[in-house]
């Protein structure tokens, strides 16, 4: 009985986890810079979060953007 429960705390921590990985961490960091949320969330879905965030961070800020 005890070890389901952490089988499904743990599980939901890594659901939680691969949510801000491939979702909040990536629109995060795009809207801070001024680029499409739902570009960036894509290419981490598509490619790889660490991909994004990598790219995101070289792009920089946007010129044309907000800020």
């Amino acid at each position: 009985m005890i070890e389901s429960v952490f089988l499904i705390i743990f599980m939901l921590a890594s659901l939680y986890f691969m949510f801000w990985l491939f979702i909040l961490l990536p629109a995060g960091m795009a809207t801070n810079r001024g680029r499409s949320a739902v570009g960036w969330v894509l290419v981490s879905v598509l490619f790889s979060p660490i991909l994004a965030c990598l790219l995101l961070w070289l792009l920089g800020n946007n010129p044309n953007g907000r800020g």
